[in-house]
């Protein structure tokens, strides 16, 4: 039998992370709600299912979890959108520190291998992680191609937001080729996708 008060911190956690689901983010939906961390997450790991398998030699496993865990780290102060965004603005060690909080009372195993991913993404230096920051930028721009936006968004500014991390496989290059071309053909008010 489990030990009842692993199960319980392992449980708390979870409860924890719910927050993320009313931790908003600055892009819409297509029905013009503000998104949430979670669903980005969501659908930055149903992005990576639908193509794991076209990168040969990765552990898609691994991949998931790096991509679930990647904005942990936001569940505490909030995500912090691309426009505002410094170099030198302290983010990413907000961030860390808000995920060790979350973290912080897993059993020691789990907690030392959540921190390991946590840290592996932040690092980009794995196949895997290059992925994850990768399909993480693909899905932003994909939901910029796909929500509601107020009539005067930059669509522009996607086509060149997040390039070293989608050049960084070729992989990513072809899926950013498709949807800059959607992003463009927004920009210039010929949208071709219809959700």
């Amino acid at each position: 039998m489990t030990d009842p008060g692993e199960l319980a911190a392992r449980l708390a956690f979870v409860r924890e992370a719910e927050r993320l689901k009313d931790t908003l983010r600055s892009g819409t939906t297509a029905q013009g709600r503000a998104e949430s961390v979670a669903e980005h997450s969501w659908r930055l790991a149903l992005l990576v299912l639908a193509f794991a398998d076209l990168v040969p030699g990765i552990d898609p496993l691994r991949l998931l979890k790096l991509v679930i865990i990647h904005d942990l780290g936001e569940i505490y102060e909030g995500d912090v959108p691309a426009i505002h965004q410094g170099a030198d603005d302290g983010r990413a060690a907000r961030e860390r520190a808000d995920f060790h909080r979350l973290t912080a009372d897993l059993p020691a195993p789990l907690r030392t291998e959540f921190r390991a991913i946590y840290d592996e993404y932040a690092a980009a230096e794995t196949p895997e992680a290059v992925l994850a920051k990768g399909f993480d930028k693909l899905e932003t721009i994909l939901q910029h191609t796909q929500g509601a936006n107020a009539p005067d968004f930059d669509y522009r500014f996607n086509l060149d937001y997040g390039r070293a991390r989608t050049d960084a496989h070729a992989l990513l290059a072809e899926i950013r080729a498709l949807i800059d071309a959607e992003t463009e053909a927004l920009a210039e008010g010929r949208a071709s996708w219809a959700g």
